[in-house]
C-alpha cells in the first residue's frame, strides 16, 4: 500500500460497486443503469472501472497481517 490515494480510490470504486450489486441482489435494481442508462458509454465506463478496481485489490491481500508478505519461490 505504498500509494495512498489510490488505495482509497480503488477501495471507494469497490464499494460503489458492491453496494450496487446489492441492490440487484435485494431489489432487481440498478443504481448505475438507473443513473447513466441501461449499457450506455458512461455506465460500461463506470462497470470497467468497478472491475479495475476490484483487480487491484486484490493486491491487498499480501498486506493482510500488517507488513508485506514475501513470495517464496
Amino acid at each position: 500500500m505504498k500509494n495512498k490515494g489510490l488505495d482509497c480510490l480503488a477501495l471507494t470504486i469497490a464499494i460503489i460497486g458492491a453496494v450496487n450489486w446489492g441492490l440487484i441482489g435485494l431489489f432487481s435494481f440498478d443504481l448505475v443503469a438507473f443513473i447513466f442508462g441501461n449499457m450506455s458509454w458512461l455506465s460500461r465506463i463506470i462497470y470497467a472501472l468497478v472491475g479495475i478496481a476490484g483487480l487491484y485489490i486484490i493486491t491487498f491481500y499480501m498486506y493482510a497481517g500488517g507488513e508485506k508478505r514475501e513470495l517464496n519461490s
